[in-house]
This record gives structure tokens, C-alpha cells and sequence, in this order.
């Protein structure tokens, strides 16, 4: 598939990233001349996010920069607008769009809040035209708000509902056109409520931001408002809350109604404090504490298959189930390769990488290789797996953050039920062993809960690959076992 992005700002960038991890080929038109940098390095830190979010295989996208809007939108098949948000300047780029795109194309905007009815009104095929609103990040936040327009085809909206999925997003339909739609508004309020604050000097803006951060933030990240809200009702529920705190409702605590004039006394204040909260970080390295925040949330959200966790395990399972992002077969006689890199979150106090992390790293190379051999979703479905129920690891040298690694994955032995694997960690670039990992799996009936014989096609696999490796000489560690030599007092 390729999408056309018109715009490279944060958004366009973001959506670059988005589609680039996920395997979509993009082109790029934005007449900033520092467009192509800006693009770029938004989409080191995309990779450097996901990179860090899931560690299943996948084959990344390309990128190209297109001098023109024609050449952007030729060949496309969903072109996705980044503009400014001037409703002028976007209805004429989208009519421009319009009369240059591929008919078949689907053709979305990423305006935060301009109606789509107004947008599409002076494009020939309006029926093609929606409204795809997502949210910075947008290579690692889920949501989009799809919204529909008066011309706007049913079938449009649904093409467009299917690819933001295939893209590991959460495409939220809504329901009646509005101003702001629906995420904006909540945050429309809670804005004006912050300013409000800190032009009364009640709070400074770390203060807002912490009275977030450590407190309703946190609800919001996993349950949001009305099922938070519903638990502080009690066993009541949500009645017994409306009853207790709805009252409350009518008490002049907010200014929601008005907003404070950004005079330049009040633009001043809030920027001062603002570079003092930054505590001298580029906004490149917020964007990267952000992302390492973000990853590590929804990495404990996917744990427990809740909120946008369960987005994200959705979306390797779908990934999985593609063939692990494969695009070419390797060669049976060499090694399976594995790599990946030390999160930051994997070190302890000592700076180094902890001992759970040492079998992690292996135990996702042994995924990699059952997954080369055919253990895949349909295989697991069918009642079949393998467990590990023997390992021997060697630590041979301390891991420090962001090293990147390698291993080699060796299959020593096999028979009908048992798979024999030995794993050689390597730094991957000096090519130094870092620690190894033997492994004895045993194939089992997950329905009856007792070991069985692989079953094919896996079957036939294991043993090719046995056979090809047996060519191999044998790793050096293999076999060896913890022993300790007992020393005797004359």
C-alpha cells in the first residue's frame, strides 16, 4: 500500500512513523524547507519506540519526499493532509488534492477540530473525503477519530475504519459532526480550566501538569472519566455518584464558560515557566522521555489485555498472524538470528542489564525460532505449543543500556517431542558472547495437558532444521552444568 502525506509537521511526521513501522510505503510533500530533516528525525524516534513496544519481527516501510503535490498523490491509495488548521487554506489543498488523487483513493484530514461537512465542500468527489483525527504521538497513541462529513460515503468511512486498525490504532467513529469532535472538547476544558490557574497564579504550569501526572492522569490512562467515576460511586455505582457529587455541578468552581485574554504579561509567565519545567531538555529529548513513559504504560496496559494494552496485543497478533513480518526464507544451515537492544528498563542499580532480562532476551529468540519452524497463532489455536522445561544460562559479560545485541539460535538435537536449543548472545557489533542460554523444550497437547509429538508441517521443520544445523560444530558451553568442587580441610 502507499499513502501520500501532505504536510510534515509534528502530525504529518508522526503519521510518517505510524505507517513506516507498520510496513507502509509513504511519500511525503511539504514545501518547509527543513521538511525532510524534521521528517526524518520524527521517525528515529518512531523506530526507537517500537523498537522498545514490541518485539515481534516486522518489515519496515519506506520513505520519499516528493517535490510537488502531484507527484505525492500519483499511485497513492490514501492520502492523509496535515496542513495548518486554517479552513481555508484546507479546503483549497483539498480541492487540489481532489482533482489530483487516484480515483479510487480515500482522501483524510487530520484537522483537530474544522467540520468535514465545510472541508469537503469544494471537492468534486466529496464522497471520498473524511475526517482521520489522531493524537501526538501519533506512532505510538492509538487513537483516531473518524468523522464523517454530510457527502461522505459509507463506504469511505469504512475502508478508512479498516486500514487505521491495520495500523494497530483505535479508530473511534463519531457520531455527529461537532466542533472540536470528542477528545478536543475534553481537552478544550481542561485547558481553559489550566490557564485559568496559572493567570490567578493559584498554580504554576509544573504544578498543573503534576496535578495530572500523579493523580487523575493515571486513571485516565487505563479506565477514563465515566468508569472511573462509576467506581467512586461505590456498589452503588454510577447513580449513587451522580446523586453524591452531582450537586456539585452547579457550584461556581470553574470558568469554563470564559477563557483569560493571552496578554503578553500572561504569554510571558506561562513560557518562562514552562523552560523552567523543561529543566533544559530540546524538545527532541522530551519527545523521547515521553515515548519511553508512553511504551513502558502501554507495555504494563498490554500485561493485562486492558485499554490501549490490549491495542497493542491486538496488533501482534495481527502481526503474527502475517507471518512475523517475513519476507524471506533463511537459510536453513545458518544460525536463527535474533536482535534486539537493552532497554533502559531492563538495567538495575548496578547500570547493568538484570538476570530476568538475560532468559527475556533468550526466550524471545526461542519465539523467534518456533516461529520460523510454524508455531504460529492458527498452530497454537489448534491445541499445540511448546514449553521450556529446562535451561542452563552462562552470564559472560555485563550488558549496559541501548547495547545492541544478536543471537545466534542453534538447534543441537530433536525428536518427536523434545527440541534441544542452544543461544549465543552477542554484541552486535563487535560480535563479543555475551552470555548463552541452553534450552530444552518439550512439545505438548495444551487441550490434554501432557507432552505429544509435534504435528505438521511443524514436524517436518523441526527436523530440517536439526539436520541443517547438525552440520555445525557444536558451541562452545554446550552441555556444561553448575558444579562445585568440594574442598576437604587436611
Amino acid at each position: 500500500m502507499r499513502v501520500a502525506l501532505i504536510g510534515g509537521g509534528v502530525i504529518g511526521g508522526g503519521w510518517a512513523g505510524r505507517l513506516v513501522e507498520n510496513g507502509v510505503d509513504v511519500v511525503v510533500h511539504d514545501p518547509h524547507p527543513e521538511a525532510e530533516r524534521r521528517v526524518r528525525e520524527v521517525l528515529d524516534n518512531a523506530e526507537r519506540a517500537w523498537a522498545r513496544l514490541t518485539l515481534v519481527p516486522r518489515v519496515r516501510g519506506t520513505v520519499s519526499f516528493a517535490a510537488t503535490l502531484t507527484e505525492a498523490v500519483a499511485g497513492a491509495d490514501l492520502i492523509q493532509e496535515s496542513a495548518p488548521e486554517d479552513e481555508t487554506l484546507k479546503r483549497r489543498l483539498l480541492s487540489e488534492i481532489d482533482r489530483q488523487a487516484p480515483p479510487q483513493a480515500i482522501v483524510c484530514s487530520s484537522t483537530s477540530g474544522l467540520l468535514p461537512s465545510r472541508l469537503q465542500a469544494d471537492m468534486t468527489h466529496p464522497e471520498r473525503f473524511l475526517v482521520g483525527h489522531p493524537f501526538n504521538p501519533v506512532y505510538l497513541l492509538p487513537l483516531v477519530e473518524v468523522v464523517a462529513g454530510a457527502l461522505t460515503s459509507e463506504e469511505s468511512v469504512e475502508r478508512s475504519l479498516a486500514f487505521y486498525g491495520s495500523l494497530g490504532m483505535k479508530p473511534l467513529r463519531v457520531r455527529k459532526e461537532v466542533d472540536g469532535f470528542v477528545a478536543d472538547r475534553l481537552l478544550e476544558a481542561l485547558w481553559r480550566e489550566a490557564l485559568w490557574l496559572v493567570h490567578d497564579d493559584v498554580a504554576t504550569v509544573e504544578e498543573v501538569d503534576d496535578a495530572v501526572r500523579y493523580g487523575a492522569g493515571l486513571r485516565w490512562a487505563q479506565m477514563g472519566t465515566f468508569l472511573t467515576y462509576r467506581i467512586a460511586g461505590g456498589e452503588e455505582g454510577m447513580r449513587h455518584f451522580l446523586a453524591q457529587f452531582g450537586p456539585a455541578l452547579a457550584w461556581p468552581w470553574t470558568k469554563l464558560t470564559d477563557v483569560p485574554e493571552l496578554t503578553d504579561e500572561l504569554i510571558d509567565k506561562i513560557a518562562a515557566q514552562s523552560d523552567a519545567q523543561a529543566g533544559g531538555l530540546t524538545v527532541r529529548e522530551l519527545e523521547r522521555v515521553r515515548d519511553d513513559n508512553l511504551v513502558a504504560l502501554l507495555q504494563a496496559l498490554r500485561a493485562r489485555d486492558y485499554a490501549a494494552g490490549a491495542i497493542v496485543k491486538e496488533h501482534e497478533k495481527r502481526l503474527l498472524d502475517a507471518g512475523g513480518g517475513r519476507t524471506e526464507e533463511r537459510d536453513p544451515e545458518q544460525p536463527h538470528l535474533y536482535e534486539s537492544a537493552v532497554d533502559p528498563s531492563w538495567v538495575d542499580y548496578n547500570g547493568h542489564m538484570t538476570e530476568a532480562r538475560y532468559l527475556h532476551v533468550f526466550a524471545d529468540a526461542t519465539d523467534a525460532l518456533l516461529r520460523h519452524v510454524g508455531v504460529d497463532a492458527d498452530y497454537l489455536a489448534g491445541g499445540h505449543s511448546a514449553y521450556t522445561v529446562e535451561t542452563h544460562l552462562r552470564h559472560l559479560r555485563e550488558v549496559a543500556a541501548f547495547e545492541p545485541l544478536h543471537v545466534l539460535t542453534q538447534v543441537l538435537d530433536t525428536d518427536q517431542k523434545r527440541l534441544h536449543l542452544f543461544h549465543t548472545m552477542q554484541h552486535a557489533t563487535s560480535g563479543e558472547t555475551l552470555a548463552t542460554g541452553e534450552h530444552l523444550l518439550l512439545h505438548v497437547d495444551t487441550k490434554a495437558g501432557r507432552a505429544a509429538p509435534w504435528v505438521e508441517p511443524v514436524a517436518t521443520a523441526v527436523a530440517r532444521a536439526a539436520a541443517a544445523h547438525n552440520a555445525l560444530s557444536a558451541p562452545e558451553g554446550a552441555g556444561r552444568a553448575i558444579t562445585l568442587r568440594r574442598v576437604h580441610e587436611a
